[in-house]
């Protein structure tokens, strides 16, 4: 079968309308934290906890995977963006942890049951030109963490903090929506593959490598990327800030992390993804660190713009691997990614409170330096040795 390298337009661009759709409500919970550690008496460990909760679905990636790859995937990207609107528009009347608990964990499937099988359609849509496919997949990912704090900040203004469960509608409508347009996508046809007996069992041996490079880079990136993305509205409103000062300054954040994510998987396609990660990777330490002694938040632009553009290169690269399992091959990233960020939002959150979020901000600029030789050596290893028979 002769392969169909086109750029098809019209599907990336609804596949990154899901990911918007989608990820504006999982991008609730941030800003929503000074009002949920008033309401319950939370400490920085138990809202680390609370995040590590909406991972721990991440750990069965690679099952999703496998799962994805033997059964039709669109309706995952149909169906999710309704269920975590309906979990996460709730957590507003949560009256406990558990309650919270279990509003996140349900949020959690609901994000990996979307983010598993998406990519791989978005690959299949971008033919020779994936690296510009996964910028618009992530525009629209980091678009929604631009408008989800806004969002769900002027429905709190509105109707207060148990109000917001009004915004549920949306994301069903959403839903909706994905399936009048996705019902007939050919992606899922095109994707099913012969499968080989121990096709799982080979690619963890032949990539071993570059997934322990991907998870050092991960692992040392995460600190400062939970820093900001979690603790911002937290550290803010902690100097004195507004709630509303602290979302705008969100938002500010991941707006520009919606441009530095768009152009980085083009950049990526045309200076390679290791010279791409490298850049992102010095500029997010030196953004981050003038923000941490001016406050300045036309830093958090520059900051966004680097600290994002890693997330479409990442995508690429494991897209870039000859396996025959590319849905297996994203759930690994996948798995990776929320797996190491797990830990890490964890012991930020036990930091944070023993040292305060000023200091810990100062610890995450420094341990973030990893990333650099963690990128030299990314793209030695996704090119794996030819399997022995």
């Amino acid at each position: 079968m002769s392969q169909d390298n086109r750029f098809k337009k019209s599907d990336v661009f609804i596949l990154s309308f899901a990911h918007l759709a989608h990820d504006t409500f999982s991008a609730f919970l941030a800003p929503l934290l000074p009002l949920l550690i008033a309401k319950l008496g939370l400490s920085l460990s138990l809202t680390a906890f609370l995040d590590i909760i909406r991972r721990i679905p991440a750990l069965f990636n690679p099952l999703l995977g496998l799962m994805a790859e033997k059964t039709g995937i669109k309706y995952f990207v149909i169906l999710t963006p309704a269920v975590t609107a309906i979990s996460m528009s709730l957590i507003g009347l949560a009256n406990s942890f558990a309650m919270l608990f279990i509003l996140l964990f349900v949020a959690g499937i609901s994000a990996a049951l979307f983010h598993v099988p998406s990519p791989v359609i978005v690959r299949e849509a971008s033919g020779n030109r994936v690296g510009t496919g996964m910028s618009f997949f992530m525009v629209g990912g980091e678009l929604a963490r631009t408008l989800g704090p806004l969002l769900v900040i002027s429905a709190v203004s509105v109707w207060g903090l148990e109000g917001i469960y009004r915004l549920m509608p949306i994301g069903i409508a959403a839903s909706v929506l994905l399936y009048v347009k996705l019902k007939n996508l050919d992606g899922e046809r095109r994707l099913r593959k012969p499968k080989e007996k121990g096709d799982t069992h080979r690619i963890l041996l032949r990539y071993w490598p570059f997934f322990v490079v991907v998870g050092a880079f991960l692992s040392f990136q995460a600190a400062m990327k939970s820093a900001l993305t979690l603790y911002l509205p937290v550290y803010l409103t902690g100097q004195g800030a507004s709630l509303w000062y602290a979302g705008i300054s969100l938002s500010v954040l991941q707006f520009f992390g919606v441009i530095g994510t768009f152009l980085a998987g083009s950049i990526s396609d045309r200076i390679g993804r290791r010279n791409t990660l490298i850049v992102s990777s010095i500029g997010s330490v030196i953004s981050m660190a003038l923000f941490i002694l001016t406050q300045n938040i036309v830093l958090l632009a520059v900051l966004g713009l680097f600290l994002f553009a890693s997330g479409p290169v990442l995508m690429a690269s494991f897209q870039d691997t000859d396996s025959n399992m590319p849905t297996f091959m994203n759930s690994m990233y996948m798995f990776i990614n929320f797996g190491v960020s797990s830990v890490i939002v964890f012991a930020l959150g036990f930091v944070g409170d023993r040292i305060g979020l000023d200091l810990t901000y100062k610890v995450c600029v420094i341990f973030a330096l990893g990333t650099i030789p963690a990128a030299l050596l990314l793209t030695r290893f996704n090119k794996a040795q030819p399997e022995q028979e």
